[in-house]
């Protein structure tokens, strides 16, 4: 039992090694390439679980996203991506765990609900995949059913500049500006009782979806590249 305990710790230690590593390599490159700057950092949480819901315009977004804090950030990925192992590998000591696309929706809210009922920091897109323009879109309530079901905040990123540097659909990664705003958190209310209302995974997609576009908006008008509205 020792040696099974010892062994885990090594692992752990050299997972955890190996993401402070590859995450300064991604990490650092990105935000070199991108001149990008963090505005209000001091509202990522310093313990605890929170799920980070930034605006999704770009490709580049997820390593963007790692640089408003140094904790370890878990993120989805398809499981396909785990066929290769040495790439499995990395993802997982990245902070990456497998989800079936498509048929399992709910098991992957059942994942992304343990992650951060374990005390783990997680990043979910509330608009899903890759969207263009100055409008949030639609949001999936995914990511507030997630985050009232395990009690934790929601905490807003508007990204200004990004769509620039990777538009979707484009292998180009051009050196444009990013400036990434963190909102202050958004929980759901709860009663004298300390029960949440039926409701609040609404009323917590509707003020996300209103939070990030202002956030948006700020972003896109530091980056230089101001959202203009129909």
């Amino acid at each position: 039992m020792a040696e099974v305990n010892s062994h885990m710790a090594g692992q752990h230690f050299f997972s955890k090694l190996l993401y402070r590593v590859i995450r300064a390599l991604v990490v650092g490159v990105s935000v070199a390439y991108t001149r990008a700057t963090v505005v209000g950092r001091h509202n990522i949480p310093k313990e605890g679980a929170f799920l980070l819901a930034p605006i999704h315009r770009s490709n580049i977004d997820t390593p963007l996203a790692a640089y408003v804090t140094r904790r370890r950030l878990r993120f989805m990925g398809k499981d396909s991506l785990w066929k290769v192992r040495p790439i499995g590998f990395i993802l997982s000591a990245l902070g990456a765990f497998p989800v079936t696309r498509g048929s399992a929706d709910r098991e992957a809210l059942k994942r992304c609900i343990a992650v951060l009922e374990a005390g783990e920091p997680l990043v979910l897109f509330p608009e899903g995949t890759r969207q263009s323009g100055p409008e949030v879109q639609p949001l999936f309530d995914g990511a507030a059913y997630v985050a009232v079901k395990a009690g934790v905040p929601i905490i807003p990123v508007g990204i200004g500049g990004s769509e620039g540097v990777m538009p979707k659909g484009s292998r180009m990664i051009y050196p444009k500006k990013c400036v990434l705003i963190v909102g202050e958190a958004l929980t759901a209310p709860r009663d004298e009782n300390g029960k949440v209302a039926r409701s609040a995974v609404k009323d917590v997609t509707d003020r996300l979806s209103q939070e990030l576009q202002r956030l948006f908006d700020e972003a896109q008008q530091l980056a230089g590249t101001p959202n203009k509205h129909g």
